[in-house]
């Protein structure tokens, strides 16, 4: 199938500065600096676009975010000598609705804040003078504008650039949703030719009609002059038309791949009658087309390619949606880097410049509009949804890279969710969503009808019953076997069945992943611990099941990096935390292993010890790590002895490692490449203090857990050994099968949240065999059935107990009481981590006894803390 093609835009921005289109009496001004903000009209302060107000509010221990109105303000000027020049004002988004005012006038409103959108402005300015710019922003909840609900947080503000762009009269028009006055289309692309169709819309706001010239040139790689082409156009007055234009063909093309992302280059220049250039622009051309066959999977220039990358959210640790461009295009390197061979941008357009990267770079790409998980049922609804997709199409239709174009993600999980529904409002709701994909799948078709169109639905039959998963040119599911639903394997099961009932489907994995918090490690991976292991475990398995199957046309892991998500309370809160790297963009150890199997341009190795801190192991207990690659064989040195020869299946290697106490130095070689890493470990015969002054045990957890607040590893919790420690009674909270996490909750006044997560209920008893001496000890607890925000993206419908019942017990060490009739509910009501400290002396041998004497319900227990003082 062929394909359209890219454009970049030859406006270059330059920050504060001013970016003049080459030759031309056009200019466009970033004017990013210096504007004023309020968030009542009353306190101004003075900031500089892009800007949100959420980046800090979303983060905190307060549940919800500030969302409503936001005021900017901005002078700029205009000299006479621009009198007869059209001028714009563009907005590249603004979260989620946009009204506009120059000089007090109200010149437009715009709804959605994923795309850009923009308004002449040439009536309402003074010249020879400053004019001032006016926005309020809205990110208030909004029925009749998508995204409605989402796992993700909705930051309000101008977080992208804001251009002045002055035109002369005659013009590429800026009018057609936003876009850039032209569409590439590719009637014919083969090996042996291509042909290239220029749509252009062009504009003359003149009195009377003026001829021009339209020039095209298409240059190589290389920038030598492929072909060129002249078309005279006389333009009718005061009118904006359309003009199709046939260019010469292109005879044997180098294509476009990710793995030869050759680029050609098409420059329109729009002159008048005395050769004077009036606006120019230009734009990527990459030659290729695509396929998809239901039993073959997806198909690039004729060939077979599995699709294996990631999804990726805009938001940065620190920044919110107001990421500076420098770190948005280093994502993408990363996941060029990584192997990748495609992008979801989820679950909105993202910033236009990382879609000419993924053109240079080499990466295919899935782009969405924000219709996710529920619609309403109305015509502003319906109106607004569907320009959103026009205005999606019209600005992206130009990249090479864009295959794929989308408009609807998991439109079913709050229908599924809600109990309250009655059955009525179910059929009235899964009516209504039809009925809007069917509008927005038509629209996709019709103004990209070179392209693939998608959606993405949950684990749920409601999908196929209502047909809607056979709307779109590929269906994508968005699974969590292993993490929210059922097992690992059950992936591979469900897929081949969905392609024996609906054998002319295509599918291709949308999402899948688990949490994954670089300070939990453990021997003992297990469902929804938010351990690295078990994310490399489901991550590794996913990977195999679906190269497996023919008919797949490919992957995206959710997510590239952890993302801000404020309801969610995971091992970091207002986090969701199933990212391939950090939310600050540091990789974790699953990065590497994708690099080992998707990148083979060069040798590759990894040992995946990087967040193995403060590792304690007893007696003569060894330790399993990672080691990843791309290449077939290596070994393994341990403190300068040969460890053992590995083979790499899958991209990894597991192997047992007998660390010594203190500083253990690994190093794998591999053919003409080896890495070195050193590991810290705490090798204990006994708990006698005698090498280290402090030791941690994460009670009811399986899991090490790396607490930067209190810079301690806390060790895995175990039923009780004499001479080392353990609970002879209780049972951890919250824990089953399905569910490792105990609490999904936000712990208030701590960031040490898997510390206090996890937890024993109705230990009576809990001994630590240390030796005679002084000792501060620190006791952790929180109330596990305090009444926290619903969050029904753990998928598992584990419910909170809404009958709490009353806990009040007295804290003994050894034989002191330390807190009488402790009732952790009415003393910190807010789920608070709450530490009881106390000295204590430990004689005669007794070591350390913690009760927990219940005098109502059960007591509970999070962790210890015990340093040595003496």
């Amino acid at each position: 199938m062929p394909r359209r093609i890219t454009y970049k835009i030859l406006v270059f921005y330059i920050v504060l500065g001013v970016a003049f289109l080459c030759e031309t009496n056009g200019q466009s001004t970033t004017i990013n600096s210096g504007w004023q903000f309020s968030d009542d009209k009353t306190t101004w302060q003075t900031v500089n676009i892009p800007h949100t107000w959420n980046q800090d509010d979303a983060f905190d221990d307060e549940p919800g975010y500030r969302r409503g109105l936001g005021y900017y303000q901005k002078k700029f000027f205009v000299s006479s000598e621009e009198k007869e020049d059209i001028h714009y004002l563009k907005f590249n988004a603004v979260n989620q609705e946009a009204t506009v005012f120059v000089n007090g006038q109200e010149i437009g409103n715009h709804k959605g804040g994923y795309t850009a959108f923009n308004f002449n402005i040439s009536e309402f300015i003074n010249h020879d003078a400053y004019n001032v710019i006016e926005v309020t922003v809205d990110n208030s909840h909004n029925v009749d504008i998508p995204p409605l609900d989402a796992d993700f947080t909705f930051y309000g503000g101008i977080y992208r650039d804001v251009e002045l762009i002055t035109l002369p009269k005659q013009h590429f028009s800026l009018e057609d949703f936003a876009s850039d006055g032209f569409y590439i289309n590719y009637p014919k692309v083969s090996a042996d030719e291509a042909r290239l169709e220029v749509t252009a819309l062009l504009n003359n706001v003149a009195s009377s009609k003026v001829q021009t010239e339209l020039k095209f040139t298409l240059l190589d790689a290389e920038g030598h002059i492929v072909n060129s082409h002249i078309e005279k156009i006389k333009l009718q007055a005061e009118r904006s038309e359309e003009f199709k234009i046939q260019l010469p063909e292109v005879k044997s093309p180098k294509l476009w791949s990710p793995e030869n992302p050759y680029l050609y280059q098409l420059k329109l220049v729009l002159h008048d009658k005395d050769g004077k250039i009036l606006d120019s622009k230009s734009t990527n051309i990459g030659f290729r087309w695509v396929s998809v066959d239901p039993d073959k999977g997806f198909y690039l220039n004729g060939k077979p390619i599995k699709l294996i990358g990631v999804n990726r959210h805009q938001d940065y640790e620190g920044y919110g949606n107001a990421v500076p461009m420098a770190l948005q295009k280093k994502d993408i390197e990363l996941i060029k880097d990584m192997g990748s061979n495609v992008i979801r941008f989820a679950h909105y357009p993202h910033a236009r410049e990382l879609y000419d990267l993924c053109d240079q770079l080499g990466i295919l790409v899935w782009t969405e509009i924000p219709v996710i998980n529920i619609v309403t049922d109305s015509e502003a609804y319906f109106e607004t949804s569907t320009n959103m997709q026009k205005e999606h199409i019209k600005q992206y239709y130009n990249f090479p890279s864009v295959v794929m174009f989308g408009y609807m993600n998991e439109i079913f999980i709050r229908l599924v969710f809600n109990n309250k529904l009655t059955d009525q409002e179910r059929q009235d709701l899964k009516k209504v969503s039809v009925k809007l994909a069917t509008q927005l799948e038509d629209v996709t078709r019709e103004l990209a009808p070179n392209h693939i169109t998608v959606m993405a639905g949950h684990l749920n039959d409601v999908y196929n019953e209502t047909g809607i998963a056979d709307l779109p040119m590929i269906f994508g599911w968005n699974l969590y076997f292993g993490w929210y639903d059922k097992d690992i394997p059950d992936l591979g099961i469900f897929l081949d069945e969905q392609h024996k009932r609906y054998p002319k489907r295509s599918m291709l994995l949308s999402e899948y992943g688990p949490g994954a918090d670089v300070r939990i490690f453990t021997k003992t991976p297990k469902k929804f611990d938010f351990s690295t292991d078990y994310q490399a475990k489901l991550h590794q398995s996913y990977y195999k099941q679906i190269t497996e199957r023919h008919y797949m046309t490919g992957m995206t892991a959710w997510n590239y990096a952890d993302f801000g998500s404020e309801f969610r309370g995971d091992a970091i809160p207002h986090v969701n935390q199933k990212g391939l790297v950090q939310y600050n963009r540091t990789p974790k150890d699953i990065y590497y292993w994708y690099k080992s199997v998707l990148n083979d341009e060069e040798p590759f190795v990894h040992v995946a010890t990087d967040f193995l801190k403060g590792l304690t192991l007893f007696e003569n207990e060894s330790y399993a790590i990672q080691i990843v690659s791309n290449q077939e064989k290596g070994i393994v040195y341990l403190n300068g002895k040969k460890q053992d020869d590995v083979q790499f299946e899958n991209g990894v290697a597991t192997i047992e490692m007998p660390f010594k106490n203190g500083i253990n130095h690994i190093k794998l070689v591999s053919e003409t490449i080896s890495e070195e890493k050193t590991v810290k470990v705490l090798k204990l015969d006994a708990l006698d203090f005698k090498n280290f002054k402090r030791f941690g045990i994460n009670i009811g957890a399986h899991f090490y857990f790396n607490d930067e607040e209190r810079d301690i590893t806390f060790v895995p919790d175990q039923a009780y050994k004499n001479g080392w420690y353990g609970y002879l009674d209780g049972t951890p909270y919250g824990m089953t099968k399905d569910k490792n996490q105990g609490l999904p909750h936000d712990i208030k006044n701590s960031t040490s949240e898997p510390l206090f997560q996890t937890l024993l209920e109705g230990c009576s008893t809990y001994k630590v065999d240390i030796p005679d001496g002084i000792y501060k000890v620190d006791l952790f607890f929180v109330e596990p059935q305090i009444k926290s925000i619903e969050n029904i993206y753990n998928l598992s419908k584990v419910k909170e107990d809404s009958n709490q019942k009353k806990r009040v017990f007295d804290v003994f060490m050894n034989a002191t009481l330390i807190e009488k009739q402790f009732n952790i509910a009415i003393a910190y009501p807010q789920k608070y981590g709450v530490t009881l400290t106390s000295e204590v002396q430990i004689k005669n041998n007794e070591g350390l006894t913690i009760s927990l004497q219940p005098i109502e319900g059960q007591p509970v227990i999070s962790g210890i803390l015990i340093e040595k003082i003496n």
